[in-house]
């Protein structure tokens, strides 16, 4: 038995959206900037797309820029409003993915960035924010939906904040697109990030969506393609499918939330009666799929190979920054100790997943944690 439960990691591509793509990987061929018919078909595909993508996140398709994922977008909106502005001082949450810290710290050597604190509870208040902004501050980024934790941010009220004090807002909604509801219009933000692998589109396709207004240069070049914000051939099969994502996440949003969170309040019951589990950010408002937890005095990677062997796909955190021994930055940001942090697991549901698994999982946890458990006091009786 094998079981996925990495779903914000990415996403196994619907079978709606594999029919949808097949034709424009196959039978159909042509370049979307071409004027002829070949052309100009691979040009509708790509507008249908984009109308679909517009309409998830409630938006004029012509602020729809399609790019090749979500890292693509975030180091366009950071690194694209520097250039256009030549800003001094952008603010960033503390818990912002590796696809936004990375950006910023090399967005512009003069380029001060500011980290806004998060609580205990992964919160990012307006308190928080209006410490932070400075009078120069030109841009204020902080995510619709956290990737690890899957707390959700008051994105309304924050983008308020930094929009009274002067600058752009930012927000990534990767994570949060296809979960909840996402709203451009109604968040009031600037700019938002959208990646297709986080809820059933093909991986290699993702969109920056922006306010008419704010001012961004290129950051690839060499064609004209998405108003000039991003040169090259679009990737036509990749665009489609994501388009066919979005509006199957809009019509089935209801429906695979209520599945998520059914299943995601059974683990919750389950790991409630395990002693050394602490759940990560659980009294906060979170992503209905997102579960994260610390066994506390287990080593998260020992656990993540354990449950590997034991037929479990999950993950600490970021999938970008496996390998790495540090404890998550989002979890030290929010004042876990990195006893925990370093013990730290991630279950994340899908469409596919079932409460037997649910259950299978959570007795594979417990017969480690007490197998290793029982392990570790005879070691220590030895000695």
């Amino acid at each position: 038995m094998a079981v996925y439960l990495d779903h914000n990691a990415t996403t196994p591509l619907h079978e709606a959206v594999f029919e949808g793509m097949r034709p424009w990987m196959s039978s159909s061929t042509g370049n979307p900037s071409s004027l002829h018919r070949f052309g100009r078909l691979q040009r509708d595909a790509i507008e249908r797309a984009r109308e679909q993508v517009a309409a998830l996140v409630d938006v004029h398709p012509e602020q729809v820029i399609f790019t090749s994922g979500g890292t693509e977008s975030n180091n366009l909106q950071i690194k694209g409003l520097v250039a256009a502005t030549g800003a001094k001082r952008i603010a960033l949450s503390a818990i912002e993915h590796m696809s936004l810290l990375e950006p910023a710290a090399h967005a512009a050597p003069d380029c001060a960035v500011d980290s806004i604190a998060a609580n205990g509870a992964g919160y990012i208040s307006t308190e928080a924010l209006e410490q932070s902004l400075k009078p120069d501050t030109a841009l204020v980024s902080i995510m619709a939906a956290n990737n690890e934790t899957g707390v959700i941010q008051d994105i309304v009220k924050l983008a308020a904040c930094a929009t009274q004090g002067g600058a752009w807002f930012h927000t990534d909604a990767s994570q949060a697109a296809g979960k909840i509801e996402v709203s451009f219009r109604q968040w009031g933000v600037h700019a938002m990030t959208l990646s297709a692998h986080k809820f059933y589109g093909p991986q290699g396709a993702g969109a920056l969506i922006v306010d008419r207004r704010l001012p961004l240069r290129a950051q690839l070049h060499g064609g004209s393609q998405e108003k000039g914000l991003r040169a090259g051939t679009e990737n036509v099969p990749a665009i489609v499918g994501f388009g066919i994502a979005a509006e199957l996440a809009q019509t089935e949003l209801a429906q695979r939330s209520a599945h998520a969170l059914a299943l995601r309040s059974r683990l919750e019951a389950r790991l409630a009666r395990m002693p050394a589990v602490r759940i990560f950010a659980q009294q906060s408002h979170r992503l209905p799929n997102t579960v994260q937890f610390g066994v506390s005095g287990f080593d998260g990677e020992t656990l993540l190979m354990q449950l590997d062997r034991a037929g479990f796909a999950v993950s600490s955190g970021s999938a970008c920054t496996s390998g790495k021994s540090e404890p998550s930055h989002v979890l030290r940001a929010m004042g876990v100790a990195d006893e925990f942090a370093l013990a730290a697991v991630r279950v994340s549901f899908g469409r596919g997943n079932t409460g037997a698994e649910v259950d299978a999982f959570a007795q594979a946890l417990s017969n480690i944690v007490d197998r290793m458990s029982n392990s570790a006091v005879m070691m220590a009786a030895t000695i």
